[in-house]
């Protein structure tokens, strides 16, 4: 019984590190793509190409689709396209992985 309790009680603290770790990419996400990307994006809009928010559905279709939005996303920051700049040079891998869960979050919320 005392072996059931202490897993139990890792899971429990594991989730709770996890979810922690989720709050703080997001965070930091928000504060990156207010620095760099809300010019353009403001609210999920997109200022220059009025249909290619960054809306679920709208990710979901304009994104050369990986199957893991997450990825398409991440790839899109990195790579740019057509207006978009690349922000493989201007942002660091942590940030970029931050911003691309920011982004999803909120499409998934409906901006």
């Amino acid at each position: 019984m005392k072996k059931l309790l202490s897993v139990l009680l890792l899971a429990i603290a594991l989730t709770i590190i996890n979810m922690n770790q989720a709050l703080a990419e997001t965070s930091n996400g928000a504060r990156i793509f207010t620095s760099n990307c809300a010019a353009c994006h403001v609210g999920g809009s997109n200022v220059l190409i009025a249909n290619k928010t960054l809306k679920k559905e709208a990710l979901e279709k304009y994104l050369d689709t990986d199957p893991d939005l997450t990825q398409a996303i991440i790839h899109q920051i990195l790579n740019g396209k057509n207006a978009m700049p690349a922000f493989k040079d201007r942002l660091s891998q942590m940030e970029i992985f931050d911003v691309s869960a920011y982004v999803l979050e909120q499409a998934e919320k409906g901006w």
